[in-house]
């Protein structure tokens, strides 16, 4: 974690040091050449999956929602400063409006003098919402344009991201390359960055289930994993909860360690009756329907119900938390001081 933290706060100084008048992107020629960059950026995409919020577009077989019920954040003329939220995204519409666009309404009920746009990092997801709905989104890339050619000043980026992983300092090594471009610009930390974080996110958590902690259920959060060493985040999380006496939560990953095969074991060792699932992801988004809640047999629901549980799934992001979107509000409220 000291590593982790050291890293963010190494990257961020940089990105709030650089400043100057809006002139273009850096020029980091100096440092790797166009055909290392290519591979560098190659091999973020290849991992790219292995990220808490990562969800493919593939809802064809369920109600999405309404997308004119969202709010995509791309307009322009929007003054001086500007919160970028960045996402990975979902195609789910009502999850979207839910979890993603929960959060930036609170960011932006909390800083009423800066504007706050959206950016998403999956161009699938970008793709496939503008071409089934309609709703245009922006990437980063077009996000950071939109920026300068609406004449921000200060911009302050805001991932959503649960973690300090491969998306994250994605998205930083983008943004750094716009440091010249205005006169101050910061990156704000990921929701599990500090021990106050983890502590905050598992009462958040242990809150919205509290009403199934009947003694004889098992409260299972499924993240999404990663091969990045912070997906160390589920087992520390797990050791909060532990530490909180929930010895009744667990905390799994679809990608990564610990496995659904891990998790099921460990309930098996307790005498629980039912099993609730959540996913420990910002969205509820594909992941969430499929690999938990589907009806496959490898879905977390099928497995658990197979070995004899009365399973109940609950398609909710940790993003329609009130108390995570106050987190989220923390992390930029400290970005802003440190500008």
């Amino acid at each position: 974690m000291k590593k982790m933290m050291a890293c963010v706060l190494a990257l961020t100084m940089a990105c709030g040091l650089l400043t100057g008048c809006a002139g273009g992107k850096t020029d980091t020629s100096a440092e790797e050449t166009p055909a290392q960059e290519e591979v560098k950026q190659e091999e973020v995409k290849q991992e790219e999956p292995a990220e808490s919020t990562v969800e493919e577009a593939d809802d064809e077989d369920y109600t999405t929602g309404d997308a004119s019920l969202d709010n995509p954040r791309n307009q322009d003329e929007i003054g001086d400063k500007e919160l970028l939220v960045v996402s990975f995204g979902t195609s789910y519409n009502d999850s979207r409006r839910l979890t993603i666009g929960a959060i930036e309404d609170a960011l932006a009920e909390a800083f009423p003098d800066w504007s706050v746009r959206r950016a998403f990092t999956s161009q699938i997801i970008i793709d496939h919402v503008k071409s089934r709905d309609g709703e245009v989104i922006d990437n980063v890339t077009e996000a950071l344009e939109r920026a300068v050619n609406n004449g921000v000043k200060e911009l302050l980026v805001v991932p959503t991201h649960l973690m300090d992983g491969f998306e994250y300092n994605d998205i930083i090594s983008e943004v750094v390359g716009y440091a010249d471009a205005f006169e101050k610009i910061k990156i704000a930390a990921p929701l599990l960055q500090t021990d106050s974080d983890f502590d905050a996110v598992a009462d958040a958590i242990v809150a919205a289930t509290e009403q199934y902690d009947d003694g004889g259920t098992a409260i299972v959060f499924m993240g999404h994993g990663t091969e990045a060493d912070s997906n160390g985040v589920y087992e520390q999380m797990q050791g909060v909860l532990d530490e909180k006496g929930m010895e009744n939560y667990f905390i799994g990953t679809v990608e990564a360690f610990p496995t659904v095969e891990d998790v099921l074991a460990a309930v098996q060792m307790g005498s629980y009756q039912r099993v609730v699932l959540r996913p420990l992801m910002v969205v509820a988004g594909d992941h969430a329907n499929n690999d938990m809640a589907g009806d496959d047999e490898d879905s977390w629901k099928s497995m658990f119900e197979a070995a004899d549980y009365e399973v109940e799934c609950v398609l909710e992001g940790l993003g329609s938390l009130a108390s995570i979107q106050q987190l989220y509000i923390a992390h930029t409220q400290e970005a802003m001081n440190e500008m």
